[in-house]
């Protein structure tokens, strides 16, 4: 019993009506938004490329590499890759827009569909070698994590033909056929691609986009087995998916029976399928085996507790919605706290204190240095004083020979130079005291100020000393006794 009789025994109903009418195809695949054009092929393309990105980031971090790298290689690929899916269409199906008939600035029109796989695999290869160059990442190692999520972008794609009623087969009866409508512009004008559906049936063929579609996604299914089974690396994996597809793209272009270049009879994708078939399984045989170490995976000098801390940000740890970071050892609290909740903004002010004690240390021993070059200024100042007034003394005494009274207020001077002397002596120890006491971080002008207030005592010290007669009890006998060996000197 063939494959036909089953699924009409299947799908007929007792009365003999269908259960399962052929499949309809859209109304329409183009949505006026005011003056904007909504296809439903382009967004479909667009779904595609975000799914790819977004699985193989997860299948790149999974593997150790860097996050964000397939976002930065994309960069390069996907408008290479549109560019080359756009000019393999064109050169293959060159009639439609260099014909006869046909309209060359339709070539420039992707949103009517009209992607070449190989050239987009091709060029879109060509982008990522030149993204891989730049962000120093090896690019067989990048293909094995975007092979299945691109196979199954290319899934999602073919969605958009369902929408443009294209790449369909050759007419069929079969249940699953699909019913091809006839569409009209605006102006009655008869549009298959863009246009809207009257209802009329023009024929019913094989899906020929649905079967690629399933196809693509058992291979998807099979590369992530292989994948975790036997841990494949080097490029190996992603020459399984050229392979898989060529070898399903194959049989579907067998099926088709649009317009398309020939060579030999044969649809030229049909021989682009075999070839690359063929040079994709002689990769897999001749390339190395097993898969990269995550080391392998990283620009030169990038440390893998970075790559981590950065690839678990978006990880949930302990189901609280918090993100899972690296734990690094932080400063404690003063006083042995130990580290809570905000111990990087404490560990911060911990680190700006330090500083700021620093330089207030640093300012403090200027400070010092300062005082003690004054204070020893003062000290040389005062013992100057104090020399001169005790030479003055001296000569003094050597002129009062006259008589005994002179010799004997002379003495009484000199114990008054000693009283001074005591005197000077114990300001300048006060002085000293109290700049001990000061505290370090006291600034450069209350120094000074201390300094100042030091000479002022040392001077009024020292005019004590000249005048030190006054200050001390003195009999009548001396005073007049130096009265009269001022008047003879």
């Amino acid at each position: 019993m063939t494959l036909r009789v089953l699924a009409e025994n299947f799908l007929v109903g007792a009365d003999g009506g269908s259960v399962l009418a052929y499949i309809p195809s859209p109304a329409q695949g183009v949505w006026q938004l005011g003056p904007v054009p909504l296809r439903a092929y382009a967004l479909c393309i667009i779904a595609g490329i975000i799914v790819a990105l977004w699985w193989g980031e997860r299948r790149w971090r999974d593997r150790g590499g860097r996050p964000g790298a397939i976002l930065d290689v994309a960069m390069f690929a996907v408008p290479f890759g549109l560019v080359g899916g756009r000019l393999y269409h064109v050169a293959t199906d060159w009639q439609k827009y260099f014909g006869a008939d046909g309209h060359p600035m339709d070539a420039l029109k992707v949103y009517q569909g009209g992607l070449g796989i190989w050239g987009a695999v091709l060029l879109g290869g060509v982008g990522a070698w030149i993204g891989c160059r730049v962000y120093r990442i090896p690019l067989p190692a990048l293909g094995d994590a975007l092979a299945p999520p691109i196979l199954l972008a290319q899934a999602i794609g073919r969605i958009g033909n369902y929408f443009n009623q294209e790449l369909y087969g050759r007419e069929t009866d079969l249940p699953w056929g699909l019913e091809i409508y006839r569409r009209f512009d605006d102006n009655g004008k008869l549009d298959m691609l863009t246009g809207v559906s009257t209802g009329q049936v023009d024929k019913v063929v094989h899906p020929t986009f649905l079967y690629e579609l399933l196809w693509n996604v058992l291979v998807v299914l099979a590369l992530v087995w292989l994948d975790r089974r036997f841990r494949i690396g080097h490029g190996r994996l992603f020459a399984l998916y050229v392979a898989g597809y060529s070898f399903g793209r194959f049989f579907v272009e067998l099926m088709r029976d649009d317009e398309a270049t020939k060579i030999a009879g044969i649809r030229i994708n049909s021989f682009t399928s075999a070839v690359v078939f063929l040079l994709a399984i002689a990769y897999v045989i001749f390339a190395t085996r097993g898969r990269e170490a995550p080391e392998q995976l990283r620009p030169d000098g990038e440390d893998q507790d970075d790559v981590s801390a950065a690839a678990d940000q978006d990880a949930d740890s302990d189901g609280d919605g918090t993100a899972k970071t690296e734990e690094f050892p932080v400063l404690t609290k003063p006083g042995g706290g130990a580290p809570g909740p905000d111990a990087d903004a404490e560990t911060t002010e911990i680190d700006s204190v330090a500083v700021t004690e620093a330089v207030a240390q640093a300012d403090a021993d200027d400070a010092d240095a300062a005082e003690s070059t004054e204070t020893e200024s003062t000290e040389t100042a005062a013992t100057d004083v104090e020399a001169e007034a005790a030479t003055q003394s001296t000569g003094a005494v050597a002129g009062e020979k006259t008589d005994s009274d002179a010799t004997a207020n002379s003495d009484k001077v000199g114990d008054s130079d000693k009283v001074a002397d005591s005197e000077a002596e114990s300001a300048k120890k006060s002085t000293e005291t109290e700049t001990a006491a000061a505290e370090p971080k006291k600034s450069t002008d209350d120094s000074s100020d201390a300094v100042a207030q030091a000479s002022s005592s040392t001077s009024e010290a020292d005019a004590e000393s000249a005048t030190g007669s006054k200050k001390q009890p003195v009999s009548a006998e001396s005073t007049s006794s130096g009265t009269k060996v001022d008047s003879d000197s």
